[in-house]
């Protein structure tokens, strides 16, 4: 690969005196996708909010396009080019689902128009039939669209998901899955932090597996064995289903 959209290089992070990650190294280029996988705990939030600025990290420890970047505030990663799909989706209720969406337009990453809402109705076509609805009146999976597309319309670089499954349906999940390739087809670096290590498999160009803040296993998602998962996963002598 030749220069990572994205790394981390020994990234460290703590709450106060805990630490929660210890020396990642992780990288993501240009329209790849690499899904971080692990159980709970095992340090997958921390790293997307250390990459966001919400943990404070040495400036080295994460680079943008090669450019020093850790420690610096949400907004100013996303002015350079990196969105966040957060767990709990955090959208605006009292809010119809195109104002949701908009409020994203006035603060885009850059002067690109990769994505449009037409476009995002288009990835999400759901959407646009309910563009006038309350956001709150929506189902968990519709309102995961509209948070995945309010991300999109950041112009990212790279997008940051973090456990977008998290209590949908399979159907659902699977319609949600499915716009991946034509999200990273446009250039998008998608990192997908996931629990369902199939799903992640099936999604990825490559995953990283963590274990109480370290990264346990790195390789190429098709080449990856589930025994090697087994053991990365939840250490020896456990199974993944």
């Amino acid at each position: 690969m030749s220069e990572p959209l994205l790394s981390t290089h020994g990234l460290k992070a703590f709450y106060g005196d805990f630490q929660a990650l210890f020396g990642v190294d992780f990288e993501i280029g240009s329209g790849e996708v690499v899904a971080l996988i692990g159980a709970n705990g095992a340090g997958k939030s921390t790293f997307l909010k250390s990459v966001m600025g919400a943990i404070k990290v040495g400036s080295d420890m994460v680079r943008l396009q090669g450019k020093p970047s850790g420690g610096l505030p949400p907004h100013l990663m996303v002015a350079n080019g990196v969105a966040i799909v957060p767990e709990g989706r955090r959208l605006f209720a009292g809010m119809s689902v195109e104002d949701n969406l908009r409020v994203a337009i006035d603060h885009k990453a850059g002067g690109t128009d990769t994505w449009t809402l037409d476009r995002i109705y288009k990835l999400f076509p759901i959407l646009k039939d309910k563009r006038r609805d309350p956001v709150q009146s929506l189902s968990g999976g519709q309102q995961q669209m509209v948070s995945i597309g309010r991300a999109l319309l950041n112009e990212p670089k790279v997008l940051l998901c973090d456990e977008i499954s998290l209590g949908l349906a399979p159907k659902v999940i699977g319609e949600i899955y499915e716009a991946i390739p034509s999200i990273s087809a446009a250039g998008t670096a998608i990192v997908l932090v996931e629990q369902d290590v199939g799903l992640a498999k099936k999604a990825s160009d490559r995953l990283y597996c963590m274990l109480e803040g370290k990264v346990t296993l790195t390789g190429n998602s098709a080449d990856v064995s589930r025994e090697e998962i087994s053991a990365a996963y939840f250490g020896a002598g456990h199974a993944v289903a």
